[in-house]
């Protein structure tokens, strides 16, 4: 699957993403401080959303808050922190450097009663000055009761794309943060 530099907020943001993404605001209502695409074979989705800045000890505590609410937000009834790891920007910008969390949360979906394991990739950007936190997650169900969990090969393509998504971000315009 071939990938590009896709704008986002405007062209604020720019980060490499598979070309075959749609863009969720052309199907429903996204919020101002969100950016949604979807996989178009999939219910793989990534959503980037900027958020105030939490106070926090550090940055694996601020990661972790977000995962949490993400979790509380998703009426998670379990979630588990994989891994957390810094990948640091050396392209030499003024973009802050990636703090990634990787976990899981199981949730019922539609007031279901099975319930969906889904797979969380999450990167977290700290603009301090802006007090803003920026936040690209990848939601990746792997178990789902509406036959749309991804498998082994997709998983694996899918941390590919998040992992190339985070690294090449860049914050072009820094007045979004107004």
């Amino acid at each position: 699957m071939s990938s590009s530099t896709r704008e986002l907020f405007g062209g604020a943001i720019t980060a490499v993403a598979p070309i075959n993404l749609l863009d969720a605001s052309d199907l429903r209502q996204v919020p101002d401080n969100q950016e949604v695409l979807l996989y178009p074979d999939s219910t793989v989705s990534i959503i980037v959303e900027v958020l105030e800045r939490v106070d926090t000890a550090d940055d694996d505590s601020a990661i972790r808050f977000h995962f949490d609410s993400l979790a509380h937000d998703n009426s998670a009834t379990d979630s588990t922190v994989d891994a957390v790891a810094v990948i640091p920007n050396t392209r030499g910008d003024k973009t802050p450097p990636a703090i990634t969390l990787s976990g899981r949360q199981t949730v019922a979906k539609f007031n279901k009663v099975e319930q969906d394991q889904v797979r969380v990739l999450m990167g977290l950007f700290r603009v301090d000055d802006k007090r803003v936190d920026l936040v690209v997650t990848f939601n990746v169900p792997r178990v789902s009761q509406d036959n749309g969990a991804v498998g082994d090969e997709e998983w694996n393509t899918v941390q590919n794309h998040f992992d190339t998504f985070v690294r090449s971000l860049c914050i072009v315009d820094f007045g979004l943060f107004v």
